[in-house]
């Protein structure tokens, strides 16, 4: 898709107030398939100040590694109880929470299995449009070898890892979010 003529806008200061509903970043029912997990983590701005007024989306794939997507049609059990979708605002110390499942591995090209993850898109005061990353599992093998994340800079990959949360049951995994300076978590472009 090609952008049209009208330029990109600074994303406003009241845009998550008409975005964001309460019960959004619950993923899972008492039905849903999988492993539960929860999800948190900061979002930082090139200071390291928190970002009080962010927006975090994030969407996966079903714990047998399906996407509820009218395009994913492969032959993989498609959860009723799961969306696969949820948004979350920060608060004032730009934290934010996903309770949701581990998602299962899902295909690459050539037949190459991708390590389990979940795409996060972030949408900020002032920035122009919303910044896209992925985030994977420290402790998951699989990580290691996923062939997305091997083709983001060795140095940066950590930036991608969710750190499980000694002794917590169900797992919490953190994962902190800095849209740019030192340590800026590695964004993707997509061209389309």
């Amino acid at each position: 898709m090609r952008r049209g003529l009208t330029p990109s806008q600074t994303v406003g200061p009241f845009f998550h107030g008409g975005l964001l509903r309460e019960g959004m970043n619950v993923l899972v029912r008492q039905d849903t398939e999988g492993q539960r997990i929860r999800l948190e983590g900061y979002v930082y701005d090139g200071d390291r100040a928190p970002v009080a007024d962010a927006m975090v989306e994030i969407w996966q794939a079903n714990a047998f590694g399906r996407y509820r997507h009218p395009l994913d049609q492969r032959p993989v059990p498609l959860d009723p109880g799961f969306v696969g979708f949820g948004r979350a605002g920060t608060d004032d110390a730009g934290f934010f929470w996903f309770e949701t499942i581990k998602p299962g591995p899902v295909p690459f090209r050539g037949g190459v299995m991708q390590a389990p993850h979940i795409n996060v898109a972030v949408s900020a005061r002032g920035l122009l449009d919303c910044l896209w990353t992925r985030l994977y599992f420290d402790d998951d093998p699989a990580t290691a070898t996923d062939p997305v994340l091997r083709l983001v800079p060795e140095a940066r990959r950590g930036t991608l890892l969710a750190r499980r949360q000694p002794g917590t049951v169900p797992p919490v995994y953190r994962f902190d979010i800095v849209l740019q300076g030192d340590g800026e978590t590695a964004f993707f472009v997509f061209e389309f």
